[in-house]
């Protein structure tokens, strides 16, 4: 196995932050054309949030949330590399952190049933702390 194939994992978590991006702006902009809504009445986040319905706003709100927990995956996956600490279990523990993200975003930006997101939240958040909990434990170790 070779060390890059950590950047599948990690350009396909870039890539779902993309697809997000792009749907908020398509949701936002079509609500505010189309209510002819002065882009001066959404100077700030609450001033948006009074306008344009919540179900508008639900790729906004998983937009920020891809740039919480998903920065130390990231982060990690560099470390990985430069470390030469990549194997199979951390690829495919990759591939199925963004996988998870991937239905988190989907039901977020969609359905939005809350036990649903934050079921597949939690899956994705503990595969993150196994896989950093497992480079750590491999740092300390050698």
């Amino acid at each position: 196995m070779t060390g890059d194939q950590i950047f599948g994992p990690f350009l396909a978590m870039m890539l779902l932050t993309a697809i997000v991006w792009v749907v908020m702006y398509v949701r936002r902009l079509r609500f505010v054309i189309g209510h002819r809504i002065h882009p001066q009445k959404l100077t700030i986040p609450e001033k948006g949030a009074a306008i344009i319905p919540e179900e508008i706003n639900w790729s906004a709100y998983n937009f920020r949330n891809l740039f919480e927990l998903p920065v130390l995956f990231y982060a990690l996956c560099l470390y990985l590399y430069v470390s030469g600490s990549v194997d199979a279990v951390y690829v495919w523990c990759a591939w199925l952190y963004v996988g998870l993200r991937a239905l988190h975003s989907l039901e977020h930006c969609t359905r939005n049933i809350v036990r649903r997101r934050f079921a597949v939240y939690m899956l994705s958040s503990i595969v993150l702390w196994t896989m950093l909990i497992r480079a750590g434990w491999h740092y300390v170790v050698a």
